[in-house]
């Protein structure tokens, strides 16, 4: 009996070890399991909430908040203008700067065209309640102001809304003909009565484009627009140094054929005063100081 307790004893004590050593694996494998988590938890992107469109918008087409979503995009890559919230109450709207605030009924308006699943930005789309169009591309304080084209000085078929151009005035200064440049890095924001600037049709030549300015500006063109020919030049980039003249930009006919004019100058001959005496008969002149 005493044989049969002792037997019963040791294969419980090794039941119990051999449980107590399974279990101490499986906490150590959990434990690795949560340090590895944590681990990659700690290395992991933060991502944040971005605003979508959730179907195709073409140009000026109008929108509500049913026609977005959110999508988690990655902290730190969220591009320029996009929205967090779609909504947001009126009290919270200067602090979460949503679409739309929740008493707002009016619809707003795309400026260029969007696909479904496509981050929605501030400065591509219209205010609630504006339709999109020139008034929606112009800066405030800014006038708009139209300039007549024609394929010699239009960049043929490469001009649209949002590009940035110089402004090249050819005319006759004195007996030659000159080109300057009187204008560098003006804005675009319509092509032949159209600011969209996803129009395939666009491609043709324009006709007149409309340009963006101060007053002071659309003074000194229009005045420039009538006194001769208006040429634009495309600026590459965003055009921020366009705006930074090198130097003035002008050239004659003279300059181009590289025409060197001398300088006619007229020396004034020195004035000679004489008397003439006739003396037995014979004239005889006599130089004498000029009184006048």
């Amino acid at each position: 009996m005493r044989l049969v307790f002792g037997l019963v004893l040791i294969v419980g004590l090794g039941l119990a070890g051999f449980a107590v050593y399974m279990a101490q694996g499986l906490i150590e494998k959990n434990q690795r399991e949560r340090d590895l988590l944590l681990a990659a938890q700690a290395k992991a992107t933060k991502l944040v909430d971005v605003v979508v469109v959730t179907r195709n918008l073409a140009y000026g087409e109008r929108f509500t908040s049913a026609d977005l979503g959110t999508v988690k995009w990655e902290e730190g890559k969220v591009p320029a203008g996009a929205f967090s919230v779609i909504t947001a109450p009126v009290a919270e709207v200067a602090e979460k700067k949503p679409v739309f605030a929740d008493n707002e009924t009016r619809p707003r308006a795309v400026l260029r065209s969007y696909e479904p699943f496509e981050p929605l930005l501030a400065s591509k789309i219209t205010e609630p309640g504006i339709d999109a169009g020139i008034m929606s591309s112009l800066t405030a304080g800014m006038s708009a102001f139209s300039i007549n084209v024609d394929v010699s000085t239009a960049v043929a078929g490469f001009l649209r809304p949002g590009n940035v151009v110089d402004i090249y005035w050819t005319g006759r200064v004195g007996d030659s003909e000159t080109t300057k440049l009187i204008d560098s890095g003006v804005r675009l924001i319509a092509i032949n009565q159209s600011s969209d600037a996803d129009r395939t049709e666009e491609t043709i030549i324009a006709r007149t484009v409309t340009i963006e300015g101060s007053r002071q500006r659309v003074a000194s063109l229009a005045l420039a627009q009538q006194t001769g020919k208006l040429s634009l030049s495309l600026v590459g980039g965003d055009g921020t140094a366009a705006a930074v003249a090198e130097a003035p930009v002008e050239i004659n006919r003279d300059t181009l054929l590289g025409i060197e004019r001398q300088e006619v100058v007229q020396v004034e001959e020195e004035k000679v005063c004489k008397i003439r005496t006739n003396k037995g008969g014979e004239i005889v002149e006599t130089v004498i100081p000029c009184t006048n």
